[in-house]
């Protein structure tokens, strides 16, 4: 990867919806090879994706947590059981597996406090292998959803 690579990255970090003309030219490059380096960069699988940012508070989905999960056990099973689960609730936005106690970071969202109980009570406490759980709420993102150095 060189630094055009590195700019067209940048450029598509910022607008995922350049058309393939504006991206060439923003790095000043002519269409075809701008065309090359994007197809090799998604094809390597630096490029995962393309997606719509949305806007939570503009669908109704007003209340954040951070959940912290702590596992009876740290066997194999327990936790691909735990995983599983937790990779089909469409509210668990981000879940991290961390070093230490707690075992797991769960980013979770609803619309609001009661929404957010029931989804505790009915999913999160029942998940496979879960010994505790304790929550924080989210009082504003100050950075989300940034951009990766390069």
């Amino acid at each position: 990867m060189d630094a055009i690579d590195r700019e067209i990255l940048a450029e598509l970090q910022k607008d995922g919806r350049l058309s393939l003309t504006e991206l060439a030219g923003r790095v000043r490059l002519s269409v075809s090879p701008c065309h090359r380096r994007l197809r090799a960069l998604e094809r390597s699988g630096v490029i995962s994706g393309y997606r719509a940012q949305l806007d939570p508070h503009a669908l109704g989905l007003t209340f954040e947590a951070i959940v912290f999960v702590t596992m009876r056990s740290a066997r194999r099973e327990s936790v691909s059981a735990f995983e599983e689960a937790i990779a089909d609730m469409p509210n668990v936005l981000q879940a991290e597996r961390l070093f230490g106690d707690p075992d797991y970071l769960l980013r979770v969202i609803a619309a609001d406090l009661p929404a957010f109980q029931r989804l505790y009570d009915d999913q999160l406490a029942t998940l496979p292998g879960v010994e505790r759980l304790s929550s924080t709420l989210v009082m504003k993102n100050v950075v989300g959803d940034r951009a990766l150095p390069l």
